[in-house]
């Protein structure tokens, strides 16, 4: 399988996993109602939008030992992480969270397939960019997008992969996975004093101070993304958006506007169509106060992509 090059006028397909429900302590701060709203939206859109919504398979065992040591992997599947390890993590162990973990896993990798074929394709959560080879943090298990770029290089023959990240929270699993791998190149645009506190050194990365506004953000992403391109020279782009710039966000300390999340998923598909490199592009983080900002600013995401 070889890549085609993005920008034909092929449907892009939208993967979802939120139906595959999983309990949560009462007042957990996770706003997992998000991606069933963000699918009934997006399933209401007029079919001339370009998108055909697609159910999530599972991700296989070998799929996730492309990347993940398999002690770790048998561990989470079987329940056997320690306690501190699931704290960091932040869900609680259950059977339906491996159900959801594999899915949602497993939906960023079909959209990888389906980005092979098509030029490009989303999902509807995904962007677990705190896992790390023997560990997970920050609500985040497998590194969907690791594994991703694994199976574009194993099925495509396409070595050289970039992973933009422009989640407020630093990509320091990414980094850390891909640290020693050339091929790969990683670049983060984040919030200098959000989490994770021990930031791990990315390709590239651009840290914001707080309240760091539309302008600002803007101004400093323009010249970063065309660093980050010039010198990954990808075949394919993994884009981890995230919500969680936006000013009204309950943990991002940034200041960004909706319209000014808007130019910036513009900027950001604009790079990748003009390139004519196959991407795909996952949700990552959203917390705000309201829930519905945060389904409006992935909603506009997913169009960016879709009408792009």
């Amino acid at each position: 399988m070889v890549g085609r090059p993005c920008g034909s006028s092929d449907p892009v397909q939208a993967f979802h996993a939120d139906a595959f429900a999983f309990p949560l302590p009462p007042r957990h701060v996770f706003p997992l109602a998000k991606y069933r709203l963000l699918r009934e939206r997006i399933a209401a859109w007029p079919a001339a939008t370009g998108i055909e919504l697609s159910p999530a398979p599972r991700a296989r065992r070998d799929e996730l030992l492309l990347v993940h040591d398999a002690g770790y992997v048998d561990d989470f599947l079987a329940g056997r992480l320690p306690a501190e390890h699931m704290a960091r993590i932040g869900f609680p162990w259950s059977p339906e969270f491996v159900e959801r973990t594999l899915r949602s896993c497993g939906a960023t990798l079909a959209a990888t397939r389906a980005a092979l074929r098509h030029g490009a394709a989303v999902h509807l959560a995904g962007g677990t960019h705190h896992a790390r080879v023997d560990r997970g943090a920050g609500y985040c298990v497998f590194h969907d997008c690791a594994i991703g770029t694994r199976i574009v290089q194993r099925e495509a023959g396409i070595d050289r992969v970039l992973v933009v990240d422009t989640d407020v929270h630093q990509g320091d699993g990414t980094a850390a996975i891909f640290a020693d791998d050339e091929r790969v190149y990683t670049f983060s645009i984040h919030g200098a004093q959000n989490f994770p506190a021990a930031k791990v050194q990315s390709d590239l990365d651009v840290a914001l101070p707080d309240r760091t506004g539309d302008v600002d953000y803007l101004e400093a992403l323009a010249p970063a993304l065309a660093t980050a391109f010039a010198a990954s020279r990808p075949g394919f782009v993994f884009w981890i958006s995230g919500a969680d710039p936006f000013a009204g966000d309950r943990f991002g300390r940034l200041g960004l506007s909706k319209a000014g999340l808007l130019a910036r998923d513009r900027m950001v598909v604009a790079a990748m169509r003009s390139r004519g490199v196959p991407f795909v592009t996952v949700m990552g983080g959203g917390y705000a106060r309201e829930v519905g900002d945060t389904v409006d600013i992935h909603e506009a995401t997913v169009r960016a992509v879709a009408t792009g």
